[in-house]
């Protein structure tokens, strides 16, 4: 049964709700809210790497007309509590971090002291007077640096550098690489990027004297913890603190963490007892906001003659950057756990170190987990390369079957209602496996190089609290959510989420409408206000759909319980049992065949409201309903990416000729919105993989601090996508709903790669790391060439 089949609501194409309000420039921005008499912030940001203060003269920026104050870190110690980062998890040493530095500047860009002016050009230009002492220190600037003997301390209160290391076993991998066939090693170094938002972060703060209130306004995707750290940071309480988050311009992940700088502006709000706000810049953004990724990956696997792995080695460096908002573990810990995925492999140790450097701090970005399936899918190819065998062969006689489900893997993750047998098969019969093959070797005899590319992903998603608790990581996954029909019978509901421009207002209202037993239009979904939402964990973790649309689907079926109820009893029934509610209207099942019954939600409502003395015995008047729901540990959906490239080998440059996916994600809520999910991941995934890069010299200076140097694909760079659908519902969540929209960056990067290592295979050389740029793909082929000059010679 196909989950289209099981609802009236969910599964339907609806057009996004909110699209006609975003689209025609009605939609309401952090900058289209009015703060009348609001100051504006500007940051004076340090250009070292590495550096102690040894002082700071502020005067003459003081003495410019318009600006009010000039703060720096020892005036906002006075003011706020540092972040401490300490979860009890082994191997990973507690952190701390100040409003603003007082002793010394971790990285280029790090602020150290902030200018307060009548407005922005104001406090720009006053900025650029504010003078800094600094006393220069050894930057740190890569992970080998930072990991040397006797390396300069990036954190003085760490006895090094390395800020998190963990290690697993299980199983035997010395046992399974005696018996081997033969041992296989790979390389995998994915770069630093960074999130790239339409909109950059903002934020305004207005404290009430009066009330000892702070009502600050931010894109942010997850207010509810975004409003506890506030308050813990500046010494109030949760109810002393309203987070209002309107449209937000994306997110991606850049905007979950509450930074220094939105600290700061709060703090100076309620110091100078007037309205503050501060809108970073774009160099700001790419140079300060928050960074991703940069991870140094090592495989060795034990393979049999055929291709089958009977244990795999993985090692994992990760270069975080020089400030911990995040404990250090979690990102690389992910990837190792769920690494081997759709392979059945019980053989498995890994080893994770997270070094700081002197870099911008790392966050999560859409697919934190990014790099698993290229290491996962990419090992694959470098045993079929080692042992001549073909890439596919090698997948179908290592990959899970619906018989080996649940699957316990060795990590002890379970995986259930995943198909990735079927997806693969369904994605190379796309995209024309074998014919290919006869292309490709066509082309070659003419100088042509094209290759072709897979990567199946099984994508960890939603993170219920109970993986949270399994993994010594801090944290809730659950959700919460409310339900309330108003006295005309519309709907309004709430969850906790925080969105970005993923269509919630659109998937959401339709799981309400299908726990209810109406239209989707009837329901109004109010998100991004921490006095109307109920407390909830926010958006991240692509739990979206499974725990928020979980918790308002669960949270509506409790209010149509109600309903019925009181419909039962203004019919003169006994029992609720044989009514329904469809398209608004209680339905009742006589002899199998439902028919109305003349009474409709609205009836419902106003007895309900305004004729309580007709609710049936113990029924209290409203119809306002509340629910909290914490999902499993986490779902999984999967899916197989089978790209087609060229690559020139004159220029280096790649051509994408094709890119096919087939996905699994569970049931579908809104397919629109769905594809855009699935479009927008592939995209970012292969920007990413191609475009993208943070680059810093050997300095620590930051050299793509502007869209010129820090390059991101466009519409034209990317090709048309072709999707396939296989939709397995997941039986453990309501309505059979999984997370999904992070696993397209995950396949994409692992398709792309595979797909050029294919294409280059007649020169020997394979590509280790990415951005698989002109330059880089050029330097393989030009050392290949070296190298065949050197054989000859010798």
């Amino acid at each position: 049964m196909t989950a289209r089949s099981q609802f009236n609501y969910i599964g339907k194409p609806l057009a996004r709700k909110e699209d006609r309000r975003l689209v025609t420039g009605h939609g309401r921005y952090l900058d289209d809210i009015v703060v009348p008499g609001a100051l504006h912030a500007c940051f004076v940001r340090s250009p070292h790497a590495h550096a102690k203060i040894l002082g700071i003269s502020v005067e003459a920026a003081h003495e410019v007309p318009g600006v009010v104050g000039v703060f720096t870190g020892k005036d906002l110690a006075q003011w706020t509590n540092r972040l401490r980062q300490a979860p009890r998890i082994e191997g990973l040493q507690p952190t701390e971090i100040e409003t603003l530095p007082t002793d010394k500047v971790r990285f280029h860009g790090d602020p150290v002291a902030v200018v307060v002016a009548s407005d922005r050009y104001v406090a720009e230009d006053a900025a650029e007077l504010v003078e800094v002492d600094y006393e220069m220190l050894a930057p740190v600037a890569s992970l080998e640096a930072a990991l040397a003997p006797g390396a300069a301390l990036v954190d003085d209160a760490l006895p090094s550098n390395l800020v998190s290391h963990q290690s697993f076993s299980a199983g035997n991998v010395e046992a399974r690489r005696k018996e081997a066939h033969a041992v296989v090693e790979a390389t995998f170094y994915q770069h630093r990027q960074t999130h790239v938002p339409m909109e950059t972060r903002g934020c305004a703060a207005v404290w009430d004297q009066g009330r000892e209130h702070l009502t600050f306004h931010i894109g942010n995707q997850v207010p509810h913890p975004l409003r506890s750290a506030l308050a813990g940071r500046l010494g109030l309480s949760e109810s002393q603190v309203t987070v209002i988050s309107p449209d937000v311009g994306g997110g991606f992940g850049q905007k979950i963490a509450l930074y220094r700088e939105e600290l700061t502006v709060a703090a100076l709000a309620r110091h100078l007892k007037q309205p503050l706000r501060w809108r970073e810049d774009r160099s700001e953004n790419l140079m300060a906001a928050s960074h991703a990724r940069e991870n140094l990956c090592h495989t060795r696997t034990s393979v049999a003659a055929d291709g089958r792995i009977l244990g795999i080695e993985l090692e994992i460096f990760e270069d975080f950057g020089a400030y911990c908002f995040y404990p250090a573990n979690y990102m690389s810990r992910v990837v190792a756990m769920i690494l081997t995925g759709p392979y059945r492999i019980a053989d498995y140790t890994f080893e994770v170190k997270v070094a700081l450097t002197n870099k911008c701090g790392n966050g999560p970005m859409r697919a934190p987990m990014a790099i698993t399936s290229w290491v996962m899918d990419g090992t694959i190819d470098a045993i079929a390369r080692q042992l001549e065998l073909d890439p596919l062969k090698v997948r179908r006689v290592n990959m899970l079957r619906t018989a080996d489900l649940p699957y316990r893997m060795a990590t002890g993750e379970t995986l259930e209602d995943i198909t990735p047998a079927e997806t693969l098969e369904s994605a190379v019969a796309s995209i024309g496996y074998d014919a290919f093959h006869e292309r490709q070797r066509a082309l070659r005899e003419e100088g042509r190089y094209i290759g072709l590319g897979l990567c199946t992903v099984v994508e960890s998603t939603t993170y219920g609290s109970a993986f949270y608790k399994t993994t010594g990581i801090a944290g809730s996954g659950h959700e919460a959510a409310w339900v309330r029909i108003e006295p005309s019978g519309v709907i309004n509901a709430s969850v906790g989420l925080g969105g970005s421009g993923q269509g919630y207002e659109t998937a959401l209202s339709q799981t309400v409408a299908e726990g209810l037993g109406v239209d989707p239009s009837m329901v109004r979904i109010l998100t991004g206000n921490t006095d109307v939402a109920p407390y909830g964990m926010g958006s991240r973790g692509a739990r979206g759909g499974t725990a928020g649309g979980g918790a308002l689907y669960l949270c509506a079926q409790k209010a149509a319980e109600q309903v019925l109820r009181i419909a039962a009893h203004r019919l003169g029934l006994n029992s609720a049992q044989e009514l329904r509610l469809l398209d608004g209207q209680v339905e009742r099942r006589i002899n199998n065949e439902w028919t109305g019954t003349g009474l409709f939600l609205t009836d419902i409502a106003r007895t309900a409201y305004l004729d309580p003395t007709n609710l049936p015995e113990g029924v209290a008047p409203g119809l306002d309903f509340s629910l909290t729901y914490d999902p499993p540990p986490m779902t999984y959906s999967n899916s197989t990416h089978a790209c087609e490239v060229e690559v020139d080998t004159r220029t280096g440059r790649l051509t994408i000729l094709r890119y096919v996916v087939s996905e699994d994600c569970g049931t579908v809520i809104n397919p629109i919105v769905v594809r855009g999910q699935q479009q927008g991941a592939i995209a970012m995934g292969l920007s990413g993989s191609l475009f993208e890069q943070v680059v810093y010299d050997e300095n620590g200076q930051n050299l793509s601090a502007t869209f010129a140097d820090y390059l991101v694909a466009t519409a034209c760079e990317l090709p048309e996508v072709e999707i396939l659908h296989n939709h397995t519902p997941n039986k453990r969540t309501p309505a059979g709903i999984k997370g999904m929209a992070e696993g397209g960056v995950m396949g994409a990067i692992g398709a792309v790669s595979n797909a050029v290592n294919d294409a280059l295979a007649p020169f020997g050389v394979a590509a280790t790391h990415q951005p698989l740029s002109p330059q880089y793909l050029r330097s393989l082929l030009r050392g290949r060439a070296d190298r065949n000059r050197q054989e000859g010679q010798d």
